[in-house]
């Protein structure tokens, strides 16, 4: 029997995400694949800067209808949502999710640069957010906090990835650090570009680290202790990223450049293996996101 397209597709992504699916029941397991490979496979699209704008944006617009059909139970055009289809029925997926993340990815299309903390917050949201709140779904839960759990824990791990990515993402042209923040430490958009570090540049990293980790912190705080259990990959995530936060700030913010820092599979492995220890024994614990 071959292999499912989502699964292959998230095989090959080797993202963190992916790795964290390894602790859920295989028909969960299967589900978050089936997510991931969406999001994946409309990133991707967005993301495809070698083709014209518009191709891009008609292929999103065929994508948004697709998955609707999905969402109807229908027989969708793409392999990637038809796989999706029965997930959507057993852990009732809404389609309006499904859509906002399109709607986050199409923001790539047009926006570069971001001039507030609130408009980056409503791309963070669409592109990271939602994905929780489908992924809870999934997961399985009981108190309705843990969608506000879903929304700071997306926001935290957006945060992590956009200033892990300044230097790859500056190389494309785009800045999500924004102006506001950039005018506050008096760091010009051409030395990003440029790929300069300077002390201007590392106190204005600091600062959008720190809140970084207050999301991660407000997403600690809020999660019910009767639902630890559940949201294992979740909190995993929350590891993983506030672990990588930290090697981040450890090597004084050299992101500027094209090399990505990133945590060694054995470190990832890790921080897999000690958040399943300390909910498994403990699950009414907290656990830290640190390294």
């Amino acid at each position: 029997m071959s292999e499912p397209v989502s699964q292959a597709i998230t095989r090959r992504s080797a993202s963190n995400l992916a790795l964290a699916f390894v602790l859920l029941p295989r028909e969960r397991r299967g589900a978050m694949s089936a997510l991931y490979a969406f999001c994946r496979e409309v990133d991707d699209i967005a993301d495809a800067e070698g083709r014209p704008r518009e191709e891009r944006r008609e292929e999103l617009a065929a994508w948004r209808e697709d998955i609707a059909v999905a969402c109807d139970q229908g027989v969708p055009r793409f392999a990637v949502n038809r796989e999706l289809v029965p997930h959507i029925a057993r852990y009732g997926l809404p389609r309006e999710h499904f859509e906002e993340i399109i709607r986050g990815v199409e923001m790539d299309l047009d926006t570069q640069r971001y001039p507030t903390y609130a408009a980056l917050e409503q791309y963070c949201y669409r592109v990271a957010s939602v994905v929780g709140l489908l992924s809870i779904e999934v997961f399985g839960y009981r108190n309705p906090a843990c969608r506000e759990y879903a929304v700071l824990l997306g926001k935290a791990l957006q945060f992590t990835n956009i200033l892990r990515d300044v230097g790859t993402d500056a190389a494309r042209g785009r800045i999500y650090l924004p102006a506001e923040g950039l005018e506050r430490f008096q760091v010009r958009e051409q030395e990003i570009l440029a790929g300069r570090h300077s002390p201007r540049f590392v106190a204005l990293a600091r600062d959008f680290a720190e809140q970084a980790r207050e999301y991660y912190r407000r997403a600690q705080a809020v999660l019910p202790a009767e639902d630890r259990r559940s949201m294992i990959a979740a909190e995993v995530m929350r590891s993983v990223y506030g672990s990588l936060l930290e090697k981040v700030t450890a090597g004084g913010f050299q992101v500027l450049g094209d090399r990505v820092v990133r945590l060694s599979r054995w470190r990832k492995l890790f921080l897999i293996g000690r958040t399943w220890l300390r909910i498994g024994f403990a699950p009414g614990r907290s656990i830290d996101g640190g390294s």
